[in-house]
C-alpha cells in the first residue's frame, strides 16, 4: 500500500524540481524569453536571446533549436522583405508608357535575383509555414515576371 502512493508521489516531486530548475535556470528563462519573441515574429530579438541563453548553458537544446529557428526564419523575413522593395520598384517601372531595354534587363536582373536567393532558402519542419508560404508566392511571381520579361 505504501508502495503505490510512494511511486506517485516520488514521480510528482521529481517532477516539481524539474520545473522549478527549468523555471528558476537563468538560460532557460532566456530561452522561454527567445521563445516568446520568436513567436511573436521578432526573430532577430529570438536570436540573440537564445543566442545569450546558449552561451549560458551550451546543453540548453530549446536555445539551441530557436536560433536555428531564428536565424532561418530571418533569412525568409530577409528574402520576403527584398521581394517587397523589388515588387514595388518593378510597378514603378511597368507603370509608365513604355518600357526600355535598359528597365527590361533591370527586371529580368531583380526576377533572377529573387529566384536563385529563393533556391538557396531552407525550411526547416519547424520553420513558421506562413513565413514559408509567404516566400513562395513572392518566388512564383519572379517566376511569371521573368519569364514574361525573357520572351
Amino acid at each position: 500500500m505504501k508502495a503505490k502512493i510512494f511511486f506517485p508521489f516520488m514521480a510528482f516531486l521529481l517532477i516539481g524540481i524539474m520545473i522549478i530548475y527549468f523555471l528558476v535556470n537563468p538560460s532557460y528563462e532566456r530561452s522561454l524569453e527567445a521563445k516568446f519573441y520568436y513567436e511573436t515574429g521578432n526573430y532577430k530579438k529570438a536570436y540573440e536571446l537564445a543566442n545569450e541563453a546558449f552561451s549560458m548553458d551550451v546543453y540548453n537544446r530549446m536555445a539551441s533549436t530557436i536560433m536555428a529557428q531564428s536565424k532561418t526564419s530571418m533569412k525568409y523575413q530577409k528574402y520576403i522583405d527584398q521581394a517587397k522593395e523589388y515588387i514595388k520598384e518593378i510597378n514603378k517601372i511597368a507603370s509608365q508608357d513604355t518600357i526600355s531595354d535598359a528597365d527590361r534587363a533591370k527586371i529580368k536582373m531583380m526576377s533572377e535575383i529573387m529566384v536563385d536567393s529563393y533556391v538557396k532558402l531552407a525550411p526547416s519542419v519547424i520553420t513558421d509555414k506562413a513565413l514559408v508560404q509567404e516566400a513562395e508566392k513572392y518566388y512564383k511571381n519572379f517566376e511569371q515576371i521573368l519569364e514574361k520579361v525573357t520572351r
